[in-house]
């Protein structure tokens, strides 16, 4: 059952090799993409279900004898990520059928979507830094491609800012690499969690924790990292831009989890002290970007900056119920924020615009997509019964009960920020008088909006069942938060 654990990552990459060759045929790539993109999904299912029943699962590429092999390792936090991306990654590809522009489309759109799905896969399942910085790059190889498809000059302007960014970052993350490996002699993650509890994280040690937490915080955008993301994320087609903001910065993000479990986690006064300052800023200063703009893409694309100081905050604070709320916030984040850029895709289809000041009446005219929207957005915002309230609960108890005030004080008034921003888009795209004319007023969106109802669906049913999924993601921290259960499975002790 090991070999269960390279589907999630094969299989997208396989897929997207044979469309190469398909890409002048619309309809064949599109059939292929279907089954593929199932497939996916059922494989991270039962994987997912294997690894709950059996414990965690390693295997050795090669079959070359660990730590000297490459280890995939899927433990129920990985699972619950590789779980994650095929949701997103059904509901974008559907979304894409219907609003990708054929020329896109033969311009191997689709190769270059499983080619992403297939780099961050392998992000959550490597056990070695080493090949977590090659499929970093495999991820990063296909966004440069699709964040530029259609070849606007505004996508070509932000693209480069992009690209230059992660550029600048990969390489740190050598020079991380490069340090780790002459501090350590491995690269295997659960080894190098070994030595470093043995040689005692202080010194040069903690002069890596910092480089990687750099690397780690610049690919999840926080802050004062962050300003990349905004304008690279309004360019794309919704289909796309969604697909970034539900995987690319969890990306990251899950990295700088696994790393400062597992690795960095003796000398919790420098460290988490200073993840949790980046989250408080990162929450601060992303929703002030919010409030600021007008734009329906500009408004989310700097809330999934501040909602990502949320996820650190978890890290931070360094218990598991804190852990445990900041896995359930990435589950609800990817969930609900792709959601809202396919209804802004879905906006722009009817209005032609992404400003809001030049939308208004669409509840009128459109009552399904209106309502959709709006309980994504107070999902979002963390009203309840919604899964951003739960989210956003189980952060702010542990972070009282470790009397850390400030940044629960920073993440109260963030999330007031975020209500105020959410009902701004409503009030000026939604109320008010219609802006749009009559043939755009019969525009039909309800083949959209079946496409993005699971996601609505599954913020309600996640805020609906909260406590068993707390229960699950309870044993999840807790296993994250005994790395000796990560390092003797992956080295057999």
């Amino acid at each position: 059952m090991n070999n269960l654990i390279i589907l999630p990552i094969i299989l997208p990459a396989m897929i997207g090799a044979i469309l190469v060759f398909f890409s002048k045929s619309q309809q064949i790539q599109r059939f292929i993409s279907v089954i593929a993109m199932t497939a996916i999904l059922i494989a991270s299912i039962w994987l997912a279900i294997d690894v709950y029943n059996n414990g965690m699962r390693v295997i050795a590429l090669g079959d070359w004898p660990i730590p000297y092999g490459i280890p995939l390792v899927a433990d129920m936090f990985a699972t619950v990520m590789v779980l994650l991306s095929a949701v997103i990654g059904v509901c974008c590809l559907f979304f894409a059928f219907r609003t990708i522009h054929p020329d896109r489309e033969r311009f191997y759109f689709y190769p270059f979507y499983f080619f992403l799905i297939a780099g961050v896969n392998g992000t959550f399942l490597t056990g070695d830094l080493f090949n977590l910085f090659v499929f970093f790059e495999v991820t990063l190889l296909a966004s440069y491609i699709l964040i530029v498809h259609g070849s606007t000059a505004f996508q070509l302007r932000e693209s480069f800012k992009y690209l230059a960014i992660n550029v600048f970052s990969s390489m740190f993350f050598l020079v991380g690499i490069a340090y780790i490996y002459a501090a350590t002699g491995t690269l295997n993650i659960a080894d190098i969690g070994r030595r470093v509890a043995e040689l005692e994280q202080d010194g040069v040690l903690n002069v890596i924790a910092v480089v990687l937490l750099f690397v780690f915080a610049t690919k999840g955008a926080l802050f004062p990292l962050y300003f990349w993301l905004p304008k690279s994320y309004t360019g794309p087609p919704a289909a796309i831009s969604a697909l970034f903001v539900g995987l690319l910065t969890k990306v990251g993000i899950y990295a700088i989890i696994r790393v400062f479990t597992v690795i960095f986690h003796h000398d919790l006064s420098f460290t988490h002290h200073f993840i949790l300052v980046l989250a408080g800023l990162t929450m601060l200063f992303g929703v002030l970007g919010a409030v600021a703009q007008y734009d329906f893409k500009g408004i989310l694309a700097y809330h999934s900056v501040s909602q990502v100081g949320y996820m650190v905050m978890g890290l931070g604070i360094f218990s598991p119920l804190a852990l445990a709320g900041a896995i359930y916030f990435m589950v609800h984040h990817s969930i609900v924020k792709a959601a809202l850029f396919l209804f802004s895709g879905v906006a722009e289809k009817i209005t032609g615009s992404t400003d809001i000041r030049n939308m208004g009446g669409l509840l009128k005219t459109h009552p399904a997509f209106s309502w959709l929207f709006f309980i994504t957005a107070m999902s979002l915002a963390g009203i309840p019964p919604l899964a951003g309230f739960f989210g956003k609960f189980s952060l702010i108890v542990p972070g009282l009960e470790e009397t850390h005030y400030v940044v629960v004080a920073v993440s109260l008034f963030v999330g007031l920020l975020t209500l105020f921003s959410m009902m701004k888009i409503f009030s000026h795209s939604f109320w008010g008088r219609q802006k749009h004319s009559s043939t755009q007023a019969n525009i039909k969106t309800g083949g959209l909006l079946i496409t993005i109802a699971p996601l609505v669906v599954l913020t309600i049913v996640m805020g609906l069942a909260a406590e068993p999924i707390f229960f699950y993601l309870l044993d999840v921290a807790h296993e994250i938060l005994d790395p000796s259960i990560y390092i003797e499975s992956v080295l057999g002790e």
